[in-house]
């Protein structure tokens, strides 16, 4: 804990030999072993990391009191390694350079900035929405399995690769989560599992949503901690892909996350923008509102405040919010280039 108060100030030493170093050779090595396994490794291992915890707590129920201070330091013995794990393993990529700065984009826009681009955004999004339905009212419905959308994936991370090569993606470990229920009804749609390396994806999602999610999470994998960062990676995977469900997918995404920004901070702009925007697109949002909406309870209000506070602590100072600050990152991005 000591040493991460100290390697925060020091992000260029993280990028060059842990983030473009150590982290490399360890996360080849569990992609390599763990990759070609159809299930969730990482999940099985949680499953039984849960119910050895359980019988121990139910085995040791009649001496706690007794053994109150042996136990104790046992559980915090085992947190400390799990905490050392979490970082060597991958938590460090939170202390790398920060992509504003390994990309030269620029951090500061305006109001009308962001209102010029989320325009442009209309604009493509609904023409990739009526080449695929033929008709501006209808919403898109992925016709493709998640196994294949799985494999599909390569083709955006290449794409964009040759670009930029620091994002070339190697030795896929993409999974369905086993626990995609619980995720569900935590608020969750996908993760990484920082001590087995693979990308987890909750397979309950709407189709349309599915491309987007596992780009972001396969954006864990190459190293980027920051969620608005993973966000942005996915963003340009998803848009470099040939596939045209996947570039509706990050684009209709991207979209929603500005037309909230908008209606943050002027309700009479979004409504106007939003009247710009394909019918179709928005029956899509509406059937992602209704997913989450069957699975809202008490459960994922505790879950996000718990995240938000475990990314707060973990140099992502705007919490789980940080997941809308991408919006920053394409603004900018795009004040010099096409969408």
């Amino acid at each position: 804990m000591v040493f991460l108060k100290i390697i925060i100030f020091f992000p260029e030493i993280v990028e060059r030999f842990y983030s473009n170093g150590l982290y490399l050779f360890i996360s080849k090595i569990y992609r390599t072993v763990l990759g070609k396994i159809p299930f969730s490794v990482g999940d099985v291992t949680y499953g039984i990391l849960i119910v050895y915890l359980l019988l121990q707590l139910w085995k040791n129920r009649k001496n706690w009191k007794l053994e109150w201070k042996n136990n104790l330091l046992k559980i915090l013995s085992f947190i400390s390694i799990l905490y050392f794990a979490f970082h060597v393993l991958w938590a460090l990529n939170y202390y790398r350079v920060p992509l504003f700065e390994k990309m030269n984009i620029e951090r500061e826009y305006t109001d009308n900035d962001l209102i010029i681009f989320t325009e442009k955004l209309i604009v493509k999004t609904n023409a990739i929405q009526v080449q695929i339905t033929t008709d501006s009212k209808l919403k898109v419905s992925n016709p493709y399995t998640q196994d294949s959308i799985f494999k599909m994936t390569q083709n955006g991370y290449d794409n964009l690769a040759k670009e930029y090569p620091f994002f070339k993606y190697q030795i896929p470990s993409k999974k369905k989560s086993l626990f995609s229920l619980p995720l569900t009804y935590m608020g969750f749609a996908g993760y990484l599992n920082p001590f087995t390396n693979e990308s987890q994806v909750n397979y309950k999602l709407p189709m349309v949503s599915f491309p987007n999610v596992i780009c972001h999470e396969m954006a864990h994998q190459l190293g980027y901690a920051s969620e608005s960062e993973c966000n942005f990676i996915g963003f340009l995977a998803g848009i470099k892909n040939e596939n045209l469900y996947f570039q509706y997918s990050a684009y209709s995404n991207a979209l929603h996350f500005c037309l909230v920004n908008i209606a943050m901070k002027n309700q009479e702009k979004f409504k106007e923008l939003k009247r710009k925007v394909n019918s179709g697109i928005l029956s899509n949002y509406k059937e992602n509102e209704l997913f989450w909406k069957r699975y809202d309870t008490f459960i994922d209000k505790g879950f996000h405040a718990f995240y938000d506070q475990f990314l707060k602590m973990n140099q992502q100072k705007d919490g789980i919010d940080s997941y809308s600050k991408y919006v920053d990152l394409m603004v900018n991005y795009y004040k010099k280039k096409d969408l």
